[in-house]
């Protein structure tokens, strides 16, 4: 894995990107961005979430505790079902709808990354947006009020996570797994990678 030349801060709270990073040998502070991710009105997914990645890399970097020298890193995942966005559910009611509508189709995970790097009196930013496409079985009322109850619904976009229990449900996947779980991790290292070195 290639060395950082500066401090590298994930603008995230997310535990699962924080395994994926820290499995790929980088090493990090974390400084969670604070920011509304309310959905504009017409807003397709993929604009959705390139905006709120640089949002959150902004919200960051304009933090008392930020510094000029560090390079930041954000990220903003969701879940596409023929254009509608599903975020993270409001409550139990709100994850069994989402996993009905997710249930017997394909559906599609975006994350929006951004990187922030310090040049020469100022920064340059750069933003990816990686889509996967996820096709789940047809879900019985049963397996919805199983999965339910493990409590992994709630705190993930779509109401699932794939590296839980819900693998599960999967019958098919095309594209990048880690995009699905919160950070398409090949294609981060890779604009980590030309952003530090441009």
């Amino acid at each position: 894995m290639f060395d950082l030349a500066a401090p590298l801060v994930l603008a995230s709270g997310s535990p699962r990107r924080r395994e994926l990073l820290s499995g790929a040998g980088l090493r990090f502070s974390v400084r969670p961005a604070d920011i509304d991710e309310t959905p504009l009105a017409g807003e397709a997914p993929g604009n959705y979430v390139r905006r709120l990645s640089i949002e959150k890399a902004a919200a960051s970097m304009g933090s008392p505790l930020a510094s000029p020298a560090e390079i930041v890193l954000a990220a903003d995942t969701t879940v596409d079902v023929k254009g509608e966005i599903l975020e993270k559910p409001l409550d139990a009611d709100d994850a069994y709808r989402m996993l009905r509508m997710l249930s017997g189709r394909t559906h599609l995970v975006h994350t929006g990354v951004t990187v922030s790097v310090p040049i020469t009196g100022a920064r340059r930013s750069s933003t990816i947006v990686v889509a996967t496409e996820v096709t789940f079985g047809d879900l019985e009322d049963a397996a919805i009020d199983w999965y339910l109850e493990t409590g992994e619904a709630m705190d993930k976009a779509g109401a699932y996570g794939i590296q839980g229990a819900a693998g599960a449900f999967v019958e098919k996947i095309n594209g990048s797994v880690t995009n699905v779980i919160g950070l398409p991790l090949a294609e981060t290292l890779t604009l980590l990678r030309d952003a530090t070195s441009a």
